[in-house]
Parts: C-alpha cells; structure tokens; sequence
C-alpha cells in the first residue's frame, strides 16, 4: 500500500524499484557466468513444500515481496546460459530486455492507433521489412504479430480457408465441402492443433511422407493431393516447413510451390524455426521458393534470438486477413475517427487484446542491423557444424542421420561402452532407448547444461542439439561432449 499511486509514495516506489533493478541487473551477470548452474532443479512437490506459495488476505511486506521475485529467479532455468541449449529460442540479449522492460512500463494494446501510436507504426514498418525479405516485391501484403508460431500457423489455416470459401465465416464448415490440408510427417505439431481448433478436424490433415534427411517428399505430396480429390475432397492448404523442430529439415519449397500452383492450393510455409536464415546471405537459399508461398510464420524469437514471445505471420494478399477476421466493433474500430484507420489493426487480429511484441525485434534490428543479426546467425550455424565434424566419427557417437546438418540441429546417439560391441538387436535399442533420458535427467540434477531429446518414428530416444544462443562458444561444446561422456560412461 505504500507504493504509487499512494499519496507520497513516490520515494518507496523508487527504492523499490531500485531493488528490483539490482536484482535483475544480478540474474542477467550470472545468467552469461559459465560457473554457475544452469539450473538449481527441485521436483514439484519439494519446491511446493520448502516455500509458501499460497495467496492470502492479508498483503505481505515490501521486503518478502522482494524474497519472492529472488526466489522465483533463483529456480528460473538461466535459458540465456551459454549452455543451456534445451529449446529452439535460447539466449538473452540486453537490447531487447531493454526493450521489454520499455514496453511492459508503456503497458499498452495493440489493437488501434489511438492507443499504440508508434508501437503500431513500428509494427507496420517491421511486417513491411520481413515481406521484403522473404522476397515479395515492395515488402507488399500484410501480417500480424501473434502469440507464438501454433497461432502464426492457425492464423494461415484460417485465412487459407476463407481465401476458397469466404461463406465459412457466417455459416460455418457445414456449409462447406470436406476441406483437407497436407503437411510433412516431421512437421511441427501446431498443424494438427489448428485443424482441431477450426473445426477442421485432425484426420483432414493428410501427413507426407519425408526422405530420411526428414525433408517432405513432392511426388508423395502430388499423390496424396489426388487421392484425396478422387474421395471427393478439397484441398485448401499445404504446409511446407522450412526447418523442421527435430531434424532442422527444409521442405523443397520449389517443387512444393510448383504442386500447389498446379492444384490451385494455398501454400503456406511454417518458417518458425528456419526464417530467421533468410537475414544470412550464406544461407538463405535453404529458403528458395519461400516467394512463392501465400502465407509464412517466421519467429524472431527463435534463431534471431528475441526475448519471448515474438512470432510474425506474413500473408501474399493484402487485405485478406481483414476480411477474415473483421467484425467492425463499433466502439474500438469508429469510422469516423480523425486519422487513416487502415493504421488500425486490431481488427484482422483474432485477438482483442494483444500484446505489443514489435518492439523488442524493431529496437534489436535498429542496434544490430541486419548484418549484425546475420554474423549472430551464421555463428550459430558454425558452431552446429563444429559439433557435427567433432562427433560424427567420434566412438560412442552415432548420427541420427547422414550428412551436415543444414540448420543448427545436431541429432546424435550417444552410446556407452557397454553398448558398443553390441550388435543391432531388440535388447540393444530398448537399451538405448534409456540412455539419453538418465543422462538428460542427471545434467538437470548437476545443473550443468540441459540438451533435449526424444524418439522419432522408429528411432530410439536421441539427442537433439540446437543452438541458437549467440554466447555459446566451441568451448562450450566441448564442454557438452565431455559431460554427456563423464554422465553415461557407466550405462
């Protein structure tokens, strides 16, 4: 009670915030302090017992609301550490805390001009910067910042959908053929969502079959595209993925492109992961075709390295999410405002309130440059090759698949000693199969480094090594490859 707005608050409230800060300032030094843990790990139940959690009646003192904010940072995961490499969006940049920071203070919505002034031009300057990139001319056609790359794909889902059958939006799918959409067998889970969540359903999302590089296979595509015709079907949507979560994989955008062009189907590309190499000229062309497409989720706050969250869906057609989505509320959208309502957007958005995650990417962009993002990049890029050439022919190493690693994605085996004069058999992969878990579980417990893993299709449980933390070093990776040794020699 004694903070602002309180009558003469205004000397607690700086001393507090002055705490705050320090506390902060601490968390971001140790976050990039190689000596400290990546993580101080408690299962669920000890932590719920060791500290009171609950909410209560009566309001507690500024100094244990302080203990509190030191609490929860000292059981945060440090995903800015230089080795913590368990997620696609890693690091910690400080112009975009700043900008962060800048904007949770601003606490505004993004939904109008009148409330989010520049906010919504930086918007609409930004969008306009990444079509550009993505190669459509004069950066044309709209898009959106949402809450994550599921709803970026939604997002395309839907407006793929009314693009072909603009009546879906008042009557309904049952006044509509039977739509179905196609995408790769290693494509990101959200495709399935946004089906589900359409009414669409998930058995409408026909799965292509991959090379075993897990890039999606066109000849398959086309067959399964006229199979479903021949059912009395209607396609209305691929998604192509440039950058696939687990193997790193680049759909053949050309051949994709070509297929639907052919058919008459909305391409939409999911670039959540692999959009940002489109700001590297070293490795953009993993991303030829991307023009072609009517639609692309791009997540700056993956590989480019912006805090959470920041994800961009971009669309071909001007317009078209407008119509989509628009429902004219009169008392946000007036029309007789006394300014260009098209700065309004609010209205091509699902959401009402919407959350202003432009800023982070435009300040980091204007401190960078888009050379600077480029080098950050291409950094990341090298250390995965570094990881590929140290292990590839490593002992106790095998590679999930042949060949370097076209993102930062690094899939391997690691196989103890007393698995490796094994020969292949079923005791040997339900073996296998454990061994990356304990491993995984005693780098949580050490809290040294964290690095995900997980089966796919018929493969045993595997590491996936993904960086996209600017900090990490080859040292760093050594450092890995030593722990994963000294952690499973004895399996």
């Amino acid at each position: 009670p004694d903070l602002l707005p309180a009558c003469n608050g205004e000397i607690t409230t700086m001393s507090f915030l002055q705490d705050i800060v320090d506390i902060l300032l601490q968390y971001v030094v140790k976050s990039f302090d190689r000596s400290t843990k990546v993580i101080d790990f408690h299962y669920p139940n000890e932590l719920l017992q060791e500290y009171n959690w609950e909410l209560a009646d009566q309001p507690q003192t500024l100094e244990e609301i302080l203990l509190n904010c030191r609490t929860t940072l000292k059981y945060a995961i440090k995903t800015g550490h230089p080795r913590y490499f368990n997620q696609l969006s890693t690091g910690l940049d400080m112009v975009g805390l700043a900008a962060d920071w800048l904007t949770s203070a601003a606490n505004t919505n993004m939904f109008t001009y009148e409330i989010a002034p520049v906010f919504v031009l930086l918007e609409y300057v930004t969008l306009r910067k990444m079509r550009e990139m993505v190669g459509w001319p004069g950066g044309c056609g709209d898009g959106i910042f949402s809450p994550g790359g599921a709803i970026s794909n939604m997002y395309a889902m839907l407006i793929a959908r009314f693009k072909m059958f603009p009546e879906v939006k008042e009557k309904g799918m049952a006044a509509i053929p039977r739509l179905v959409a196609f995408t790769s067998e290693h494509s990101h889970f959200s495709v399935k969502k946004g089906a589900a969540a359409l009414g669409i359903g998930t058995d409408s999302v026909i799965l292509i079959r991959c090379d075993e590089r897990g890039k999606m296979i066109p000849s398959d595509l086309e067959r399964r595209i006229l199979e479903a015709k021949q059912k009395g079907f209607v396609p209305f949507l691929v998604s192509a993925t440039a950058g696939t979560t687990v193997y790193g994989a680049f759909d053949p955008l050309i051949a994709i492109a070509d297929i639907c062009k052919k058919y008459k189907i909305w391409m939409h590309v999911d670039g959540a992961w692999g959009g940002g190499l489109l700001m590297s000229r070293k490795h953009k062309w993993k991303l030829n075709g991307i023009e072609r497409a009517n639609s692309v989720t791009w997540n700056p706050h993956k590989m480019m390295g912006v805090p959470l969250q920041c994800s961009a869906l971009l669309v071909r057609e001007e317009g078209l999410m407008q119509s989509c989505n628009q429902m004219h509320a009169s008392y946000l959208f007036q029309q007789d405002k006394h300014y260009d309502l098209s700065y309004d957007t609010g209205d091509k958005a699902l959401q009402c309130g919407r959350h202003v995650d432009v800023f982070k990417l435009w300040l980091m962009w204007r401190a960078k440059g888009t050379t600077g993002f480029e080098a950050q990049i291409d950094k990341c890029l090298e250390l995965a090759e570094y990881l590929y050439n140290k292990i590839k022919n490593r002992e106790g190493y095998e590679m999930v698949f042949d060949g370097k690693p076209q993102h930062t994605n690094v899939c391997f085996w690691y196989i103890p000693p007393s698995l490796r004069g094994m020969e292949d058999s079923e005791e040997r992969m339900s073996r296998l199969m454990k061994v990356a878990p304990v491993i995984k579980a005693r780098m949580m417990e050490y809290g040294t480094t964290m690095v995900s893993y997980q089966p796919l299709g018929d493969k045993v449980n595997f590491f996936r090594m993904v960086i996209s933390n600017p900090a990490a070093t080859h040292q760093d990776i050594d450092f890995l490859i030593d722990e994963i040794e000294r952690l499973g020699q004895d399996l």
